[in-house]
């Protein structure tokens, strides 16, 4: 086939040689490229497998004597110390030899066992039934391990697929005699107990977790071999040497400290040897801090709390100054002004929102579904108000030259005391007024003073 642009008569894409491709890529939208194209296919298939099991929490090589036909994924059934297990293929292929080589793993080693079949749907189900009921064990296992006194922790268990094997992994300080816990462990679950020993490392890796950086625990991730962390890599990165801070979930130092490591160790191949202390005519200057990925030492005269940043190249340089006797003038005009980051204000909205607007908005919304009600609330709002405007307006003649607490027309009625008082409070409508009214008039017929 050919496009418009390249295409002939004879149906022949001219301007290349491909037969159906164009050099410049506007034929072929998914085009792609070999990078392994100088590379060799292997003669013949690589008949060993990497096995996980319990959701990578260990894994294992197997070699595929029957010649099945396997992908990455497939769930197995293996050759086990006795019985059978059931695992998932996570690599095959030349991956599988590479991995092997790296772990030390030998082709011809007599331990590498079987892979038996594909597993049915009833051995998958019989491993769910398994898997469900090891949290329950472990728990269990857990009290009677404390009730026999020993110093080890149990951190997780392992079932087989045919449910006659049970592995406790524990983490201890020393040796633990664990004889009796074996004795007390079979004769409760009927299955055959075996006993692992590990580090705090792999135990954080089979329990799993969120670490500092808020992402999932790397060793319960991707990484599968668990090197020594020292303090000395903590140093090199420049970083304060506080146990709680370097500690990871497992209470060891973290792995990640050796991630960066490499950067930072070649990033201090650059910097100078003897860089402590610099002199200059304003005195001499103390390194206090060293920004390793930044190529940058700062620098401050004793007594005085200003640091002053001063490139590699530039101490380089003055460190040759100062062999040869000669001193600069100041650190103030050697130093690096810094450009300051732009620090976002953000804006402090707690508290801006109250019950009331809260309720008002609620009240807004149900008056938007109910109008009928909303008329009525407002023509009683209004009343309401008029009602309190004409009692503020109206002046009160008879209680000017009298106090306010005595009652009308000298009269010492306790009734007409409490009439009084409640003429005297607000009145929440205009038919309370006019009540209050007729009730103030006086009872011997005389008209009201006007």
């Amino acid at each position: 086939m050919s496009c418009g642009s390249c295409g002939t008569s004879s149906g022949t894409p001219s301007g290349c040689r491909s037969n159906g491709h164009c050099e410049s890529g506007g034929c072929s939208k998914m085009e792609v490229y070999d990078w392994l194209s100088d590379l060799g296919l292997p003669s013949q298939k690589f008949n060993i497998y990497e096995l996980s099991f319990k959701n990578g929490a260990r894994k294992g090589y197997y070699r595929n004597d029957k010649n099945l036909e396997l992908y990455t994924g497939d769930m197995v059934i293996v050759e086990a110390a006795s019985g059978y297990d059931l695992g998932k293929i996570s690599l095959s292929g030349e991956l599988v030899k590479i991995q092997m080589k790296k772990y030390k793993v030998k082709e011809d080693d007599e331990e590498i066992k079987s892979i038996l079949r594909i597993a049915r749907e009833n051995e998958l189900k019989l491993m769910d039934d398994a898997r469900s009921k090891e949290k329950e064990t472990m728990l269990s296992a857990r009290i009677l391990a404390r009730n026999l006194g020993l110093q080890m922790k149990l951190g997780d268990v392992e079932f087989q697929a045919d449910c006659k094997k049970a592995t406790f992994y524990y983490t201890a300080d020393g040796r633990v005699d664990f004889r009796e816990l074996i004795k007390v462990l079979a004769a409760e679950f009927k299955v055959r107990i075996e006993m692992r020993q590990i580090g705090a490392r792999q135990e954080a890796g089979r329990v799993g977790g969120i670490g500092a950086c808020g992402r999932e625990l790397c060793c319960s991730s991707w990484l599968t071999s668990f090197k020594s962390v020292n303090t000395s890599a903590a140093r090199y990165q420049n970083l304060s040497i506080n146990q709680s801070k370097l500690s990871g979930q497992c209470g060891r130092l973290k792995c990640c400290l050796n991630f960066e490591l490499d950067s930072y160790l070649d990033a201090l191949k650059h910097f100078p040897e003897k860089a402590d202390m610099i002199e200059t005519e304003a005195g001499v200057a103390y390194s206090v801090k060293t920004d390793v990925l930044k190529g940058m030492i700062y620098y401050a005269y004793p007594k005085t709390g200003t640091f002053y940043p001063v490139p590699i190249d530039t101490v380089k340089t003055i460190l040759e100054m100062n062999k040869l006797g000669k001193k600069p003038k100041d650190l103030v005009e050697i130093a690096e002004v810094e450009e300051k980051e732009e620090v976002i204000e953000y804006a402090d909205v707690v508290g801006h929102i109250s019950l009331q607007s809260l309720e008002r908005s609620g009240k807004n919304k149900n008056n938007k579904k109910k109008p009928f009600q909303n008329n009525k609330s407002e023509q009683h709002l209004q009343g309401n108000k008029g009602g309190q405007q004409q009692q503020q307006t109206k002046p009160n003649y008879q209680n000017q030259n009298q106090p306010q607490n005595k009652p009308n027309n000298g009269n010492n009625n306790p009734q007409n005391g409490q009439r009084n008082k409640q003429h005297n409070r607000p009145n929440n409508n205009a038919q309370h007024q006019n009540r209050n009214q007729q009730n103030n008039k006086p009872k011997d017929g005389n008209p009201p003073v006007a």
